[in-house]
This record gives C-alpha cells, sequence and structure tokens, in this order.
C-alpha cells in the first residue's frame, strides 16, 4: 500500500489485480515521508530499475497505539506495521481522522472468475491438482477481495477501478490527484499464467460455484456475471 502526502492519496494493493505493477508505478509519484511497503525483492529490483522509491515509513507511529498494540510491542520489541494488502478498517484505525476523510482513496479489482485462475497458476504447486480441488482447498481471503476495500460490507474508498479497464482507469486517478505524468505500468507477475483460454473454457461446475460463492458480495456490488465463449 502507499499513503502519499504531497498528491493526497491512499492506494489499497489487492490481490491479483496488478497492484504490484501500479504501486511500482505510483511510487515514482512519492517523496520521503510517504509510505510505502515493501515488495518482494525480484519487484523491488523492477522498482529501483523504474525509478520509484522503494519501501519507506511503513511502521505505524506509536502514537496511533492502541492499549494491545502497547502490548504486543514492548512483548516483542517490534513496531506495528502497515502490512501489503492492508485493509480499509485497518488503515482507518492508524491514520489521523484528516488523512481518512480528505486523501484520495482507491484499489483495483478484478473479474472474480478470472482472478481465481490467476491465483491458481500463481498459488499451486507442481504437479498441479485440479483447479476445483485447488481452490476447494484455498482459504478464502485469496479468493477475495472484498474486506480490503469494504468496511462492514459498505465500500470504503473513492475508486474501485478495474482490472479490466486498468489503462483507462489509471489515467482517471493520474487525473483525479493531478499528477503530473502519465503513470508507467511495468510488468510485474504477468508470467506465471500458462492458459490464457476464457475462464469458462477452464473454470468447471465445481470451481464456478465455489468462485460464485466466496465472491458473492464483489459479483453483486460490480455487476460481474458469467459469460461463455
Amino acid at each position: 500500500m502507499i499513503i502519499n502526502h504531497k498528491y493526497k492519496f491512499i492506494f489499497f494493493r489487492t490481490r491479483k489485480t496488478a497492484s504490484t505493477s501500479a504501486a511500482i508505478a505510483l511510487s515514482r509519484f512519492c517523496g520521503k515521508d510517504d509510505v510505502i511497503t515493501p515488495l518482494p525483492d525480484v519487484d523491488e529490483d523492477i522498482r529501483r530499475k523504474a525509478g520509484g522509491r522503494g519501501p519507506q515509513n511503513y511502521s505505524i507511529h506509536p502514537g496511533r497505539y492502541g492499549r494491545l498494540d502497547w502490548l504486543v510491542a514492548v512483548r516483542t520489541m517490534r513496531l506495528k506495521k502497515f502490512p501489503r494488502h492492508a485493509t480499509a478498517s485497518f488503515v482507518k484505525r492508524y491514520v489521523s481522522e484528516e488523512i481518512w476523510n480528505t486523501y484520495f482513496k482507491f484499489c483495483f479489482e478484478r473479474n472474480p472468475y478470472d482472478k481465481a485462475i490467476s491465483r491458481y497458476y500463481w498459488t499451486a504447486p507442481e504437479p498441479r491438482p485440479t483447479i476445483s480441488s485447488f481452490l476447494d482447498d484455498l482459504e478464502t481471503h485469496f479468493l477475495t477481495n472484498w474486506d480490503i476495500y469494504t468496511i462492514n460490507d459498505h465500500i470504503a474508498l473513492d475508486f474501485v477501478g478495474r482490472y479490466e479497464n486498468l489503462i483507462e482507469d489509471m489515467e482517471t486517478v493520474r487525473k483525479c490527484l493531478g499528477l503530473p505524468e502519465e503513470i508507467l505500468m511495468p510488468r510485474a507477475k504477468g508470467m506465471h499464467r500458462g492458459n490464457r483460454d476464457h475462464y469458462s473454457a477452464v473454470l468447471d461446475p465445481s470451481a464456478r460455484k465455489r468462485v460464485e460463492v466466496v465472491c458473492a458480495k464483489e459479483i453483486a456490488a460490480f455487476g460481474y456475471e458469467w459469460e461463455e465463449k
């Protein structure tokens, strides 16, 4: 995730939505006081080559701690940190009311059927099990991003772009923020998916049902529908 004070935005990293590429691109507009959470080493290398700032300031200021946070910090001798996939409720708790209410908060979502296939090729070990058995065993938070951008089942961000319209929606973000130049998206983590067939040719009825049960809320909220091709 990124909290940018100059352009006043909070970028939430959802899973399997090109959020790594987006974080790399957006970090080019960050300054020394902004919050940037770490990426895996290979992606940090891409970020350096793209001219973006690396991880910084992602330890939460103790002034925002509650009693339990202090107890954990004293016991572990570690500061609490913003996670890379921080949820809206988490960030709202640990930033000031002014930042939460005035900064432009955004993320991206993806067609859940296609997202499940991306997760399969990213996570399933070789030799890969069937996609239906993999999805049945997968923890639900790896399939749905709903809890990242909602609080009490209400969308808490100002803008949820679509992975399917990534370039156009990034340009919308750029204009909203007043960024001085195009947001250039590098390619990261896009080489793992071996099957580029339409999801209707990949997901069997069992896998489809699993996606529709786990992702029912975002399917309803964004109007995703099963399509045959």
